[in-house]
């Protein structure tokens, strides 16, 4: 969209009052407008936000000091505006800088607005000690907003959280009164860390945004607070520094952004702003696309032959993957073949992979990269590649009792490429399965063996470990499939370009099967396949709908024949039989993995029922979800022509309906899946 003439002439006159004078008198708060989005400041360099949507202006909340400094002292200083300037650095971007001092700390923020997408505004933020003693600086905060309660809705506010915690929360929550929760991206346990970089807090008419744009993992903390009256956001830092006189301390780029509907909208705008910076992700092999069968219903103590017996049903059930998951190794760091199960070695490793693939199947693997357990024999060979913190201790990696490798030291990362090797170039492996809520984000590393220059060179270089995994396995099998699952953690957008398939990774509920459904479509796109993980930890162990209707790849670690299984919650019975094989079919018949995820059209907090929308050949697709449902269901989206809508699990005929919006009578419980067909 294009800045109107009235913005531009209001971002005019409130430059040519900064060029003029500071103290200029002028009526009102200082502004940097684009057409979606009005910054406004005032001497203090304190700022507020206000959403322009359909020629409306939405005031979002008050002013507050956006960005800060904390020192040593807990003081938080106030800069008085001195200067400001703005600019056009190129054709339909304009950037305004605003200079500000306390006497001793010169302070420049640095805010770019661009016609390209004129809801989101980029800061640079930067402080320089101008005096004749250090600063003592204890930490930074950027784009710090209130957001007003507004009226009417209850809760008033839904957001997106992006921290990893060890019990696993939902990503997307109702947020009330008394609600605050830090989203550090560090580690907030002994091996649950990273996450998205970016919060999202909204109305039923208006939602912001903010977060940091930096190319590698940061360890900043989102924070999240309400009252009744409102709930505030910010990026923050602690940053323990001493700033030297003449030196210049600057903060990560950050930036804010405005929205209407859900969080969706921003995780796409992030994603394109990251692309830009070349943090990109790839079109994934076909067969990503296909349906997996895990072994792991077997548990660590399979035996090879079980998966060997169970692959006749394996076929006939419709599934295309097999992955042989914990419990082939000796331990983890070794990871040496277990005697017991592959005797020979090497060469019965081999001999089960033929095995897979005389049957048609592709094969996947189970590892956890960087997890080595005490008393392996890598660790009494190189103790050096462990992690260390700053007393010296290990890190734990809570789930196999094992320590955590860095990924920033060589040694280790060689030690990790050469078992890649092994993997798919001599057991011919077709993929492998990253697993771990370890693997999204490492503490910093004080392992004098490393000669780090500073600590956080490991928490940085975990998108580079992954990416050598990766690329590792696509220069032996270019159609490799790189499947990650960092067991219940945030996804960490700086490691998405090094996986071919994103997993809802152990949900605790269907709920979260499609809540990750809608934040990892709207990360990487349609081109990386998003996998419901096994239909066996959704709700009643048999959802398959809620991974259908949201357009994810369908799997399952059922155990056969029945009794053979670790528990009886995965034994095939002859019921769950039936079960899966209507629901293999319906997947294999719409292929909605291979759609197109539309999260634009309905508000995942405030629209009811929950609604998905998947577009593929000229047909829309819909997954509404409830407890009960009886009443006017709309469907958005649709073009303006006649459509007949299909219920197509029980290939039940709903009626003809008109677009582009369009309303059924229906009753449904637990969910409804609906075919869209225009008419010639």
């Amino acid at each position: 969209m294009q800045t109107s003439i009235p913005s531009l002439r209001t971002s005019l006159v409130a430059a040519i009052c900064f060029l003029a004078s500071v103290s200029c008198n002028r009526p009102g708060p200082l502004t940097l407008e684009s057409s979606a989005m009005r910054l406004e400041f005032d001497q203090q360099m304190r700022s507020r936000i206000k959403a322009l949507f359909d020629q409306r202006e939405i005031a979002i909340g008050e002013l507050t000091p956006a960005e800060t400094l904390t020192l040593a002292s807990g003081e938080t200083p106030e800069f008085r505006l001195t200067a400001s300037s703005l600019d056009e650095p190129k054709a339909g971007e304009r950037r305004l800088t605003l200079e500000g001092t306390t006497g001793e700390i010169e302070k420049t923020v640095v805010i770019t607005v661009s016609d390209e997408d004129p809801a989101v505004a980029v800061f640079r933020v930067s402080y320089r000690n101008s005096g004749a003693k250090p600063v003592e600086v204890k930490g930074w905060t950027n784009n710090h907003y209130r957001i007003d309660a507004g009226q009417g809705a209850s809760p008033a506010f839904w957001s997106f959280q992006p921290g990893s915690y060890e019990k696993r929360p939902d990503w997307i929550l109702p947020v009330n009164a008394g609600f605050e929760q830090r989203n550090y991206l560090g580690m907030n346990a002994t091996d649950y860390g990273g996450g998205t970089p970016v919060v999202d807090v909204w109305r039923r008419d208006v939602g912001l945004a903010v977060g940091h744009l930096e190319v590698v993992p940061k360890l900043v903390s989102l924070p999240v607070s309400v009252t009744n009256s409102h709930a505030e956001i910010s990026v923050e830092s602690a940053t323990d520094i001493s700033l030297a006189p003449g030196e210049t301390l600057e903060t990560a780029e950050t930036f804010v952004s405005v929205h209407s509907g859900d969080f969706y909208t921003t995780l796409m705008r992030y994603r394109r702003l990251m692309e830009q910076r070349g943090i990109k992700t790839q079109a994934a092999p076909e067969r990503a696309f296909a349906p997996y069968w895990c072994a792991w219903g077997f548990g660590r103590n399979f035996k090879p032959e079980q998966v060997y017996k169970a692959l006749p049903k394996v076929r006939e059930l419709g599934f295309e993957w097999v992955t042989i998951d914990d419990g082939w190794q000796t331990a983890e760091g070794d990871w040496f073949l277990h005697p017991s199960k592959f005797p020979r070695g090497d060469a019965d490793m081999r001999a089960m992979v033929d095995t897979i693939h005389k049957q048609n199947f592709h094969t996947n693997l189970w590892w956890a990269p960087l997890a080595a357990d005490p008393g392996t024999t890598l660790l009494e060979k190189q103790p050096d590649t462990l992690l260390l913190n700053r007393d010296g201790t290990k890190q734990d990696i809570s789930w196999w009792d094992a320590y955590y490798m860095c990924p920033a030291y060589e040694p280790a990362v060689e030690y990790h490429r050469r078992l890649v090797q092994k993997m798919i170039g001599e057991w011919d492996y077709d993929g492998i399965k990253l697993d771990g809520q370890h693997m999204n984000g490492v503490p910093a590393c004080y392992n004098p063996a490393h000669r780090h220059k500073r600590s956080e060179e490991s928490v940085e270089a975990l998108p580079k470990f992954f990416q050598m995994i990766y690329e590792t396995a696509k220069s032996i099998k270019p159609d490799a499939v790189i499947e990650f699952c960092p067991c219940g953690t945030q996804f960490s957008p700086f490691i998405s370009p090094f996986m071919d398939l994103s997993v809802a990774s152990d949900p605790t509920s269907s709920l979260q099967v499609r809540q990750k459904a809608k934040t990892l479509k709207a990360l990487t796109g349609d081109k990386t396949p998003y996998f419901g993980d096994h239909v066996e930890l959704s709700d009643g162990g048999e959802d398959f709908a809620s991974s259908v209707g949201v357009g994810a790849v369908v799997g399952t670690n059922f155990a056969w024949p029945p009794g053979t299984g670790s528990s009886p919650k995965v034994d095939l019975t002859p019921k769950r039989e039936q079960i899966w094989a209507k629901w293999v079919k319906i997947y294999q018949d719409k292929m909605l993995s291979r759609g197109e995820y539309d999260g634009t059209l309905y508000d995942i907090g405030f629209d009811r029922p929950e609604a998905h929308v998947v577009r593929k050949d000229n047909k829309v697709y819909y997954g509404f979800f409830a407890d009960s449902f009886d009443d006017t269901l709309e469907l958005r989206g649709l073009e303006n022509r006649a459509y007949e809508i299909i219920d197509y699990v029980n290939d039940r005929k709903l009626g003809e309906v008109k677009g582009p919006t369009a309303q059924i009578q229906t009753q449904f419980d637990g969910y409804l899946l609906l075919e869209a067909v225009p008419r010639p």
